[in-house]
């Protein structure tokens, strides 16, 4: 009955049978059996039906709000187990993230983390977001570190933060001392990109086609540090989002960042990405509001 109660809930939530169904990844016919099982266990009708449209009864909100309470008190089971268990072996997170949030984002939010939780086991899993979105929905990851804001059912997706591209030069190039630069100014410029089928190296494509730019790329690579290295090896130009571009990273690589107005308007969300069962993990639900504290966002 506890598991026919829990499906009642997401079905009063969500408002359609067809979407707690994608949700809960069973069929429609099965997810309706269900809900007549519970009726028939309670003894009592717990929607009356109109059409397509569902209509929750008094008995089925008194249902709805035991529902909601046994999901509190379950929470609070699972957070009394797992500090009973961090007092046996440490607590651990697996977090998937794209290389390049791997390399910019991941480290300060591990950073603020470890700070109160300085025991817990973090590990981290690399890929493209469209091979991180899988993995957090087959429950491979516990937690997605992905920029760019996804939807998809029965994923829950935290934008953290919004960046833009800038335009990154190395000390002695042309552009350096330019008065104003467009993004008509990039074509058949010498440029080391990210690699294709990289969101980022997809908003780039994108705006070179929008503005009939082409580019004269030299190299593409995955790693933004890479990229940062070669610039100024290479004396050639790339792109960037502005939240890799620290000040020390900038200055020790004798580098200079140009903005553009085009792309400043061109912005790509970094979003964390979890299933609803991230409640049954504390020590992800901590990293979670950890990382919504650490960009302002509301708990």
């Amino acid at each position: 009955m506890l598991e026919n109660i829990d499906i009642f809930a997401k079905v009063v939530e969500l408002e359609s049978l067809n979407k707690a169904s994608q949700v809960l990844n069973i069929s429609q016919p099965a997810l309706s059996r269900k809900i007549m099982r519970l009726e028939e266990e309670l003894e009592v009708d717990l929607f009356i039906r109109k059409g397509k449209r569902l209509e929750i009864t008094k008995a089925g909100q008194i249902v709805y709000e035991h529902a909601i309470e046994q999901r509190h008190l379950e929470r609070k089971l699972m957070r009394s187990i797992e500090e009973f268990k961090t007092t046996i072996k440490p607590a651990s997170i697996i977090i998937g993230a794209s290389l390049t949030t791997l390399q910019s984002t991941l480290p300060d939010l591990i950073t603020i983390y470890t700070k109160n939780y300085p025991n817990t086991d973090i590990k981290a899993v690399t890929g493209k977001t469209h091979e991180i979105v899988p993995m957090v929905k087959e429950r491979k990851v516990d937690i997605g570190l992905v920029a760019s804001k996804i939807e998809h059912p029965g994923l829950k997706c935290v934008p953290l933060f919004d960046d833009h591209l800038c335009l990154v030069l190395p000390l002695g190039h042309p552009f350096v001392d330019k008065a104003s630069i467009e993004i008509s100014d990039l074509h058949e410029l010498p440029m080391i990109l990210f690699s294709r089928g990289t969101w980022y190296r997809i908003l780039m494509d994108e705006m070179f086609h929008r503005y009939a730019v082409q580019p004269d790329v030299k190299m593409e690579i995955d790693s933004f540090e890479a990229i940062i290295r070669l610039v100024s090896t290479c004396k050639t130009a790339t792109l960037l989002p502005e939240s890799y571009l620290r000040s020390n990273l900038v200055k020790d690589n004798e580098l200079v960042v140009r903005f553009i107005p085009s792309l400043e308007q061109m912005t790509r969300t970094t979003s964390l990405l979890f299933t609803e069962e991230v409640v049954h993990h504390p020590s992800a639900e901590r990293f979670i509001e950890k990382a919504k504290e650490f960009f302002r966002q509301p708990v």
